[in-house]
């Protein structure tokens, strides 16, 4: 075994120019098709992360411009199986420069609760103090915030600022870089213009979830403000949706580039094979079986593929790396990352380019006759 190892490596030196080229040239390849193929998987990822079976939200029909009255929750709550209503305001207000904008939006603090899952601290503080705010773990780094400090938000879609105390912290939601404050605060600032721009419900089963979504809309059918009704999952799966066409061009152009690899590393082998013709004649001269060729041969091919393969993988999760440490501002894509299964992927993409790009050139020269062979050399 080491001295077919030591064989091995040996024929690998010997073009180096050649094999690192075709490292690279893999590496480059299987680095696009690592990004593009975790694009669709981070999607699906963050709608099962952030999204829960038993919420409910609530919009006009008209688009998120156009508010609703907040007095839909009564009646809302009152349809059965529905155990808590949240009205949500959008406020979109900007920290300093208009480039610090973030999501920033209202709610009752009673309600606060229906988002639990989203791991929030100082939510009892977030009860009592009217001006308090809980600011996503993403934001608090961007702007190298603090639990206690006190920030103002200036206006940009209503004509006010509100200041706000930071009283805890949104450890998981839907995007790392937002911010929730209190209704009351909003309405007082507002002039109690009694409005949401959408309503976050809780039912007591997801069994039931189609059918309170055909209550509600149902009971505000005909009216001057009619929503329109969808499960959480459904509703934030409609916005990715829009870019899942995109998420499959992804998905074909990662496919393209392996694929064109994979014809430029079989020439490579091809020729690398066409060289060693008389080498092989020689050891099948001396007594060396066929297959014990065809073995080192694919060998080889199988450790240039890998080692491209590697250099793909690394540069992927290490590119994700950099975006993740550095870069809050890119909203839900900063988590974006290379998962497990999409790196095992691509190294056994990588194996089956290193196996067929050389098996069908060494399985012929370690097929031909010595004679054939030395007749084929140059």
């Amino acid at each position: 075994m080491t001295k077919y190892l030591t064989l091995i490596f040996k024929n690998l030196l010997r073009s180096k120019r050649r094999n690192i080229l075709t490292i690279l040239s893999i590496a480059v390849s299987l680095f696009i098709f690592a990004v593009l193929v975790s694009l669709p998987t981070f999607a699906t990822q963050m709608l099962a992360d952030t999204t829960s079976s038993v919420r409910i939200l609530c919009r006009t029909k008209m688009g998120l411009g156009y508010p609703l009255p907040v007095a839909y929750k009564s009646k809302i709550a009152s349809i059965p199986h529905v155990v808590a209503v949240a009205p949500v305001v959008i406020y979109g207000g900007i920290y300093h420069e208009v480039s610090d904008q973030f999501p920033s939006v209202a709610t009752e603090a009673a309600e606060i609760d229906m988002w639990s899952d989203w791991g929030f601290t100082g939510v009892d503080e977030f009860k009592k103090i009217k001006t308090a705010c809980l600011v996503a773990e993403g934001t608090m780094r961007r702007f190298n915030l603090h639990v206690g400090q006190q920030i103002q938000l200036r206006g940009t879609v209503y004509p006010f600022n509100v200041t706000l105390t930071i009283v805890g912290t949104i450890v998981k939601g839907p995007v790392p870089s937002f911010l929730i404050f209190r209704r009351d605060y909003f309405e007082e600032a507002a002039g109690n213009p009694g409005i949401a721009h959408e309503f976050f419900v809780r039912v007591d089963d997801s069994r039931v979830v189609p059918e309170v979504c055909a209550a509600i809309d149902k009971q505000f059918a005909n009216s001057p403000a009619e929503t329109r009704s969808a499960s959480e999952v459904a509703a934030i799966g409609s916005i990715l949706g829009r870019y899942r066409i995109f998420m499959k061009l992804a998905e074909f152009l990662g496919l393209v580039a392996v694929v064109a690899i994979g014809l430029v590393a079989a020439n490579s082998a091809a020729m690398s094979i066409r060289e060693r013709r008389s080498e092989i004649a020689v050891m099948r001269s001396i007594g060396f079986p066929s297959w014990v060729i065809l073995n080192l041969l694919v060998a080889e091919s199988l450790i240039v593929a890998l080692s491209g393969g590697a250099i793909g993988c690394g540069a992927a999760f290490g590119l994700f790396k950099v975006f993740a440490l550095n870069a809050d501002a890119l909203g839900p894509f900063v988590s974006l990352h290379v998962p497990p299964f999409v790196l095992a992927e691509t190294l056994g993409v990588a194996v089956l380019i290193g196996f067929f790009s050389a098996y069908v050139p060494a399985r012929a020269a370690a097929k031909r006759s010595i004679v054939e062979t030395l007749r084929l050399v140059d």
